[in-house]
């Protein structure tokens, strides 16, 4: 009896280890499988992704940037002199026309010194008519000379006639007809002298006239000077259009340079864009544009790129060439968009979030059957604000996610619901 207890207790232990033995074969069996599965692809609601399909046609090329409508004239008024504000006549938003007075400023000095010379010009033009007079009478006085003089030499020339026929009849001495000869030379030279005298006066007298005349110009000049200066006090707009800053009180002392006021035309606006820098390099003067001023879209084109760059953009200058719909007054937010070019039968696709033109991007294709998407590389090119051109990695039909997927970036595959 105790040996065939013996033999049953064996078979069992070797049943148990054979058991034992397939059972951890299986396990490994089982857990190899489990470690060369691939992990399960996330889960993301279709409804929170933006999905495009690749299409093929013309797209344009175009480039946003939002900014203000802005006057195309402004008129900055500066003040030329030191001054004070003596009267403020127009506010800003106050309507102007060119010789609207819009305030006016003294300074006590100017006008002083412009009344000091007005006296000045007073005072040399009764001095020049005095001049006058002297020079006259000087000048009558030896006319007079000459023409006593020029009397004298005929006498002494008859003198000298008449003793030259008496000595000839030997009714004269020969000296006394030498005197008389003599004395007609001495009057003929004197007539001479005084009679340039005279001639020099003459010119002495244009001269000194001429001079004080000069004075009295120049004086004048001074004084045209001064009053306009002292009219320039009166400050006027310039232009029609309406005044935009005004921030002066009655009494403020200005220097020269200091900004008094600035009008500006609403009636000619234009668009004043900030383009970022990466896009602005496109950018060409007389390339169309649309402004969207919210109450309509006017048509316009480039006229001015700034050449400097501020907090990565470039300031783009759009002439309007359409009408301002209601509303449109200078400072008004618009929005702007630049015609770059036009491609001609190209493949693209909706811009990506993070899709820069030029570069690589990994996107999301969608699976034929919609539940799908498989992580993808794509070659962009050129961009514009909404579509960019498919190079390589897309087909026309393919579907994509351009949503931000960032989330899903250790993911090469996921579900959609």
């Amino acid at each position: 009896m105790d040996v065939k207890r013996e033999g049953v207790a064996r078979k069992k232990a070797i049943k148990r280890a054979v058991i034992l033995v397939i059972t951890l074969l299986a396990v490994g069996a089982i857990s190899w499988q489990l470690s060369r599965l691939k992990p399960a692809a996330p889960t993301v609601e279709r409804a929170t992704v933006w999905i495009d399909s690749v299409k093929r046609g013309p797209i344009v090329i175009e480039r946003r940037g939002l900014g203000t409508l802005v006057p195309e004239d402004i008129v900055w008024i500066p003040a030329q002199f030191d001054s004070q504000v003596a009267r403020i006549y127009k506010k800003g938003g106050d309507e102007v026309q060119p010789n609207t007075i819009i305030m006016v400023l003294t300074n006590p000095d100017m006008e002083v010194a412009a009344n000091d010379l007005e006296w000045q010009i007073k005072q040399a033009e009764a001095d020049l008519q005095d001049t006058r007079v002297k020079l006259e009478s000087q000048k009558f006085d030896q006319q007079s000379v000459v023409e006593s003089t020029e009397s004298d030499m005929k006498q002494a020339e008859l003198a000298k006639d008449r003793d030259q026929q008496l000595l000839k009849l030997n009714l004269k001495a020969d000296m006394d007809a030498q005197i008389s000869r003599a004395n007609w030379e001495k009057l003929v030279a004197k007539y001479k002298i005084e009679k340039e005298k005279l001639d020099i006066m003459k010119d002495s007298i244009d001269a000194q006239i001429e001079s004080k005349q000069v004075a009295i110009e120049k004086l004048k000049a001074q004084y045209a000077l001064k009053k306009k200066q002292v009219d320039e006090l009166t400050i006027r707009a310039g232009i029609s259009g309406k005044v935009q800053e005004m921030t002066l009180q009655v009494g403020q002392k200005v220097k020269p340079g200091d900004v008094l006021a600035k009008v500006a035309s609403p009636q000619k606006l234009m668009a004043r864009l900030q383009i970022a820098e990466t896009q602005a390099k496109d950018i060409a003067l007389g390339q169309k544009a649309e402004i969207d001023t919210r109450n309509g879209i006017v048509p316009g084109h480039v006229i001015r790129i700034d050449a400097s760059i501020v907090n990565g953009t470039r300031t783009v200058d759009c002439k309007l060439d359409g009408p301002l719909p209601p509303g449109a007054v200078p400072d008004l937010s618009v929005d702007g968009t630049i015609e770059i070019s036009r491609l001609d039968n190209v493949v693209y696709v909706g811009r990506p979030v993070f899709g820069q033109e030029n570069s690589v991007v990994s996107l999301f294709k969608l699976d034929e059957d919609g539940k799908g998407a498989t992580r993808t590389q794509v070659k962009l090119g050129r961009s514009s604000v909404n579509t960019i051109e498919v190079l390589e990695g897309l087909k026309v039909g393919d579907q994509v996610i351009l949503s931000d997927m960032s989330a899903q970036d250790q993911s090469p595959r996921i579900r959609l619901n």
